[in-house]
């Protein structure tokens, strides 16, 4: 039996049942998930002791870590140093962001997710991008040309973040955060870099996005982002 803490009071109790041996981190990420979306967790809750987590789902210390590392790169939770674990406050205005949790090892599913925010973004970005913006994506594309040892992956993403914010939606600013955390699980699974392939696709999307046409920014970012699916893909059935 878990009991849920507060602040150090104890509020109720949690009922969980054993995870199976033969299973991995996914099953216990998915547990957790479960229980915020069923209301037995909520945001600014405490996570009880990795002990007592590895003593009720009945799992090993590296099983439970790794699941718990996966919530926290997806800012479902905080580990605090010497602090404990807690559910992040803002959670339940993110539900997209649980959702890519219970995926994010399903990589075209996170793919396909990442593809779905961006197209959608960037054809409304052509229409709000301001000029600053697009002096940015600019400087941007430039920086990585001028790279030497092909690490641009944080560049990268400056680059997309760019486009992602240029619609200036405050709707839609949990679906950023999500799209930036996908982005980054596909970066992570680029086993090798085409600096050159990678400012032609950027180019091709910064120049639909000058002129203010949709079409073509929805296009030339589905170029790119159709080339990254397939590369990843190909290198994961390797």
């Amino acid at each position: 039996m878990i009991y849920l803490l507060k602040e150090g009071e104890i509020l109720h109790e949690l009922k969980t049942n054993p995870i199976q041996r033969n299973t991995l981190s996914r099953q216990v990420l998915e547990r957790i998930i479960s229980m915020l979306r069923e209301g037995e967790l909520a945001p600014g809750d405490k996570l009880p002791s990795e002990t007592t987590l590895m003593n009720d789902f009945e799992i090993s210390r590296p099983v439970l870590r790794e699941a718990l590392s996966s919530l926290e790169t997806l800012e479902i939770i905080t580990r605090r140093p010497r602090g404990g674990t807690y559910v992040n406050k803002k959670i339940g205005s993110s539900p997209f962001r649980a959702m890519l949790a219970l995926a994010i090892n399903d990589i075209p599913s996170v793919i396909e997710a990442r593809m779905t925010l961006e197209l959608g973004l960037v054809t409304i970005a052509a229409e709000k991008i301001s000029d600053k913006q697009l002096d940015s994506l600019k400087e941007i594309n430039k920086k990585i040309e001028e790279t030497k040892d092909n690490n641009y992956g944080a560049l990268d993403i400056e680059f997309h973040r760019t486009i992602a914010q240029s619609a200036n939606n405050p709707v839609v600013e949990g679906m950023i955060d999500s799209l930036l955390i996908a982005h980054e699980k596909t970066d992570s699974l680029i086993s090798y870099r085409e600096r050159q392939i990678t400012v032609q696709f950027h180019d091709e999307i910064y120049k639909a996005l000058k002129t203010r046409d949709p079409i073509n920014s929805f296009n030339a970012m589905y170029n790119h982002l159709s080339y990254v699916r397939e590369k990843i893909l190909s290198s994961k059935d390797e």
